[in-house]
């Protein structure tokens, strides 16, 4: 019987996974990081669940970090699943981006229509759906859903989403003006204030992993069509333009987010997370790529064969 991607995760021990990460080391400090998300650049951590339970977790692995954009696929998987595919795409569409994540030129090419969910027009128009009252009630109701699915902790970090308030994104105000012309909302401040709170979720590398279970497809009350949406999703969208070359590269749905965080998805045996602040021009970790591609080459989990 072949060994599948389930079994090598499955055998894979600690002292292996310290030595791939180890090996790409000199990749960590050749990025930058975010000035609005003050950071530890020494921060390098990186956890593998498989769907059997079997679990690893390497370097600092106390580093808690707020999601940023790595929130974007749960967002779309939790609409997907309260909402419906059918209500859900009415607002965004599946196509892939060759512009900056948030990018106000793209959504003004495309008169308003937001190209995926894995980008900030996508992922704020998609905010937009959110259940309840207030930006707070929101969130919250996410944050919980995303816990009780998941295992997972996420909690609101109230210290970043100050730092966030306090220093406005002039591009995502930006999105949101022309997403509100182009009739996708009314009320664009709740609409703006809701994309922001979800994004200052913080949560550990264990914690994201977990996460990422769920579109591995640990939680069975999940659907599978809305996690294999979800997953094409991410495989040609989630590292904004670097999505194609790393589909070709690594062959895993990914997403990354500005905080360093990013989380790979193996369906149906298991998820990666890694967090290292340091960043590329893209906005993606540039040690947590390279770890991702030597593991996934190394245990032969790309799913495109």
């Amino acid at each position: 019987m072949a060994i599948t991607s389930r079994d090598r995760l499955n055998q894979l021990d600690l002292l292996q996974l310290e030595r791939w990460a180890e090996s790409v080391q000199g990749k960590k400090l050749s990025g930058k990081i975010l000035e609005r998300l003050p950071s530890d650049p020494q921060e390098a951590t990186v956890a593998v669940a498989s769907l059997d339970d079997h679990h690893l977790a390497w370097g600092t692995t106390g580093a808690t970090f707020p999601l940023m954009s790595v929130v974007k696929p749960f967002l779309l998987l939790y609409l997907l699943e309260t909402l419906g595919a059918e209500v859900v795409f009415q607002k965004v569409g599946m196509q892939p981006s060759d512009r900056p994540y948030n990018s106000v030129v793209e959504l003004e090419i495309d008169q308003g229509w937001p190209r995926n969910p894995m980008i900030n027009s996508g992922a704020i128009c998609l905010a937009s759906l959110l259940p309840g009252e207030s930006a707070t009630a929101r969130c919250e109701a996410f944050r919980q859903w995303l816990n009780q699915v998941s295992g997972a902790q996420l909690v609101l970090d109230q210290q970043v989403l100050a730092q966030v308030n306090a220093h406005p994104n002039w591009q995502n105000r930006g999105i949101t003006h022309l997403l509100n012309l182009a009739g996708h909302f009314e009320h664009p401040q709740l609409v703006l204030d809701s994309y922001n709170q979800i994004c200052c979720l913080r949560t550990t590398v264990t914690d994201l992993a977990a996460l990422g279970l769920v579109l591995a497809g640990k939680n069975p009350q999940i659907g599978p069509k809305h996690r294999q949406l979800v997953n094409g999703i991410m495989l040609t969208c989630g590292l904004y333009e670097d999505s194609a070359q790393m589909m070709a590269q690594i062959g895993l749905p990914m997403k990354s987010g500005v905080s360093g965080a990013m989380v790979a998805i193996i369906p149906q045996a298991g998820a990666i997370a890694v967090y290292s602040p340091l960043l590329d021009e893209t906005g993606n970790s540039v040690w947590s790529l390279a770890l991702l591609e030597e593991i996934s080459q190394s245990l032969e989990l790309s799913i495109l064969g």
